[in-house]
Order: structure tokens, then C-alpha cells, then sequence
């Protein structure tokens, strides 16, 4: 496995990435080739649509029906 030096890192860049990886709970080392994999790896494209599409179908088979008026009711009690 290829290993890279950074050279001349700011103290306060240094930091930030210690403390990105304390609160994700990762080493140093992971959480930059974390970084770095999730900015060169391709972005995924949604299907919005499509998505939408099964939710409907997951809707449908749960035959579960409220009213705007239940809903408002809902998010009132803090539901939703």
C-alpha cells in the first residue's frame, strides 16, 4: 500500500483533522483517507424519482391513511 508525507501542515489544520477524527472515532490516518475518498470517489447519483416511486408502493402496502388533520395533530405532539 502506497504512504504519503504532508509537509509544512498548519498547527491548526492539524488540529481540526485530531478532532474530526476523535468525534468520528478514527485514527488520524483513517479519518484523512476517509476525507480523501469520499472528495475523488464519484458522487452517486439519486434517482429521485425512482425513489419516490417506492415509497408510494411501501405506503400503499402499510393500508394506513391520515388525514392532514391527524397529521397537523401529529406534528403538534411532536410525532413526526
Amino acid at each position: 500500500m502506497a504512504s504519503i508525507t504532508l509537509k509544512a501542515l498548519p498547527t491548526s489544520l492539524h488540529r481540526a483533522l485530531k478532532s474530526r477524527a476523535s468525534r468520528h472515532k478514527r485514527s488520524l490516518n483513517q479519518e484523512v483517507i476517509t476525507m480523501l475518498e469520499e472528495t475523488i470517489a464519484p458522487s452517486r447519483h439519486v434517482d429521485v424519482e425512482a425513489m419516490l416511486a417506492r415509497e408510494k408502493r411501501f405506503r400503499a402496502r402499510l393500508h394506513f391513511t391520515t388525514t392532514p388533520k391527524e397529521m397537523d395533530a401529529y406534528k403538534r405532539q411532536g410525532r413526526l
